[in-house]
């Protein structure tokens, strides 16, 4: 471990650079920065200091771990509108006082429900066994049994192209298999298929929708998650194969002969619901009006125990904030810590949240919903002028073996409504390795997290966050989009 005094001398010296490289900047700029402005882009050392006490206590041990056990444990699978979510909200309300936030905040968040009763699939004679398959979210119950003939496609692409009447009746099988990275980006090149295929299939005439789980794995644990219908299209029951089960129905079609397989779906729509955003407040010395904002999804699926998606979040930020929370000292502004409603099936708590709440209050946002993986690298886009404090930042979280990568990343998907508003945005980006060879399925379970990998990103969170509401200035905004004109 380096020692404290080094890394702040370390972290001094990077703030310096970046100092100097900005006036130099200036110095050549048509309009010079003042002092005051330039003074607002440097953290003070007593700050530094706090960030890096922060960072060092946690890497020695969190109690992030036991947070994460404890919800998974007590509460288990959150889904959405069900009885457990409720249980979840009462759990993180008692957790936020007990780790010591000044405020805890209930947010009420209203939507309709999607219940999963049962779902099976079976591959009929002469080729009978039984298919590893769950319903996607969002879709409609099959009314019994569909039983009907496979046409395979090689991706949502080939679907789209089919010709007209070639899956009239039939059930539409998309065999698209998503490929493993490190930050997860093959996720969105295969998820389209999950979200707007059913659309697609129906629009061709399908009887159903079959797809290959959008995850990385090789087990028989299909993955769910939301799926979409357009307007305008009749609804048709949709649901995930397991990769193994998938690999099978393709091989069965290889053989060149009819394949046909009966779907039962007993799932769909159960009216409305009110659950709640958690948010578990520390309040702001000098501008209590001013917010820096962490925190994850309190929802799951309901196939798995949410401990990676998204408990783990939750716990890192909990903790996080709980440690600044614990210190004598108030940041400047204030931190919220959110758990978030309802994220699985439409974002729905990040959406109400951005409605209730002044977005331009709102300084910077950063959230963990990518798993348990350690961090790798510090991402953001910040106001114009202000990449200087992410460097400052990058310098405190440096000894953690986070490197700071401009041009990259994204924002967390629960504060983007906020982000399309104009808020700043950090990603500390976790690896994500092995994220989806779980996401959303039976083995999203405790046993996948690794304790030390939590301490390490309590450690990055609490410094990010404490720094961010502690600095004079600010991260500027962002600018919001250009409206489209109207059609002429």
């Amino acid at each position: 471990m380096i020692r404290p005094v080094l890394i702040a001398l370390l972290a001094a010296l990077a703030a310096s650079a970046s100092a100097n490289a900005e006036d130099a900047k200036q110095a050549s700029s048509p309009v010079a920065e003042t002092d005051a402005v330039r003074t607002e882009r440097v953290f003070d050392a007593a700050s530094i200091k706090v960030a890096e006490s922060l960072r060092d206590a946690a890497l020695a041990g969190s109690g992030a771990f036991a947070i994460v056990e404890s919800l998974t444990t007590e509460v288990g699978a959150r889904m959405a509108g069900s009885d457990a979510d409720a249980r979840a909200v009462q759990w993180a309300k008692a957790r936020f006082a007990r780790l010591g936030f000044d405020r805890v905040i209930l947010q009420p968040v209203t939507f309709r429900t999607w219940q999963r009763r049962s779902e099976s699939a079976q591959v009929l004679p002469p080729f009978a066994q039984t298919l590893h398959v769950t319903a996607l979210g969002g879709s409609v119950g099959s009314g019994g049994d569909v039983s009907a003939e496979v046409v395979e496609f090689s991706d949502l692409a080939a679907l789209r192209a089919a010709p007209a009447g070639s899956v009239t009746g039939k059930i539409a099988f998309i065999a698209h298999r998503m490929q493993r990275f490190r930050d997860g980006r093959g996720y969105g090149l295969a998820v389209a298929a999950r979200s707007e295929g059913a659309s697609d299939a129906s629009r061709a005439g399908a009887a159903a929708l079959l797809i290959r789980s959008i995850g990385t794995d090789s087990h028989r644990f299909p993955h769910t998650g939301t799926m979409r219908y357009a307007d305008g299209v009749k609804p048709i029951p949709a649901a995930a194969l397991s990769n193994p089960d998938a690999d099978q129905l393709s091989r069965l079609l290889a053989l060149g002969k009819p394949v046909h397989v009966r779907l039962n779906l007993d799932v769909g729509v159960a009216g409305s619901y009110t659950s709640f955003n958690v948010i578990g407040e520390i309040v702001g010395r000098e501008r209590p009006q001013e917010f820096v904002v962490i925190g994850g999804h309190l929802d799951s699926w309901d196939l798995g125990t949410g401990a990676i998606d998204d408990g783990a979040g939750v716990a890192i930020t909990m903790e996080a904030g709980a440690r600044i929370a614990a210190l004598a000292t108030r940041p400047r502004r204030s931190i919220r810590v959110i758990a978030f409603a309802n994220e699985e099936q439409g974002l729905f708590g990040a959406k109400q949240y951005a409605q209730a709440n002044r977005v331009g209050d709102h300084v910077i946002g950063a959230e963990s919903d990518f798993g348990a993986g350690r961090i790798y690298a510090l991402r953001a886009k910040v106001g114009e002028g202000s990449w200087s404090l992410l460097e400052q930042i990058g310098a405190v979280l440096a000894p953690l073996e986070i490197v700071l990568e401009a041009g990259a990343g994204g924002a967390g998907p629960d504060i983007s409504p906020l982000v399309a508003e104009g808020m700043p945005w950090a990603q500390l980006a976790q690896d994500g390795s092995d994220y989806f060879d779980y996401h959303h399925t039976a083995d999203d379970t405790l046993d996948k997290i690794d304790p030390k990998a939590l301490d390490q990103q309590v450690a990055a969170y609490a410094a990010f966050a404490w720094l961010a509401a502690d600095v004079a200035g600010d991260f500027g905004r962002l600018p919001l989009p250009t409206p489209t004109p109207p059609a002429k």
